[in-house]
């Protein structure tokens, strides 16, 4: 499949397979654009920016409709091979410039300071490792840069931070995509 910029979204080893994961993220955050407000969430994630954008752990490309017209173009990484298919189909349809890349957040697949700046969605949870991910954003973004996330984290309450550090140390990672619910960004 042939990107705007002419690159392939065929790589030889993704940073990230879950497929699993990626078909079933797929339909339920889709659902949660509506049903639990994540499309207004996005927006307010999103207004104001302009210039250069990377997008890190771009999934589906959810936040591609939301993008102000402010922004001159949006490079969306994303690691997982059904996701990344599925985020080229929606920068298609995007009113702003978007090219769709293979990448990860530790090793960012782009020059230094290009960018004005970086958005991560519900990604820093399945981070292998958010220090060097976190410098890999700090080298992207251009001097005064900005980085927006939103995030899931760490729950109140001794009970829940048990149950999460429980989920993390077994079943949850490997069956969300390598989330870890217990992971306070």
């Amino acid at each position: 499949m042939q990107l705007r910029s002419g690159r392939s979204t065929k790589v030889r080893r993704d940073a990230v397979h879950h497929p699993v994961f990626a078909r079933c993220y797929a339909r339920f955050s889709v659902a949660a654009e509506t049903r639990a407000g994540m499309a207004e969430v996005r927006r307010g994630l999103l207004g104001g920016l302009s210039g250069r954008v990377i997008e890190v752990g771009a999934g589906n490309g959810l936040n591609f409709a939301h993008y102000p017209g402010t922004v001159s173009e949006v490079v969306a990484i994303e690691p997982e091979r059904g996701l990344r298919a599925l985020a080229v189909e929606a920068a298609l349809r995007a009113q702003v410039p978007v090219d769709v890349a293979p990448g990860a957040a530790e090793a960012l697949p782009v020059k230094s300071e290009a960018f004005d700046a970086a958005v991560l969605s519900l990604v820093l949870c399945s981070v292998r490792d958010v220090p060097r991910a976190l410098a890999e954003l700090r080298r992207v973004l251009r001097p005064g840069g900005e980085v927006r996330f939103f995030e899931h984290g760490r729950g109140g309450g001794r009970v829940m931070r048990l149950t999460q550090r429980a989920l993390d140390r077994t079943v949850w990672p490997p069956l969300v995509g390598g989330c870890h619910v217990a992971r306070d960004p």
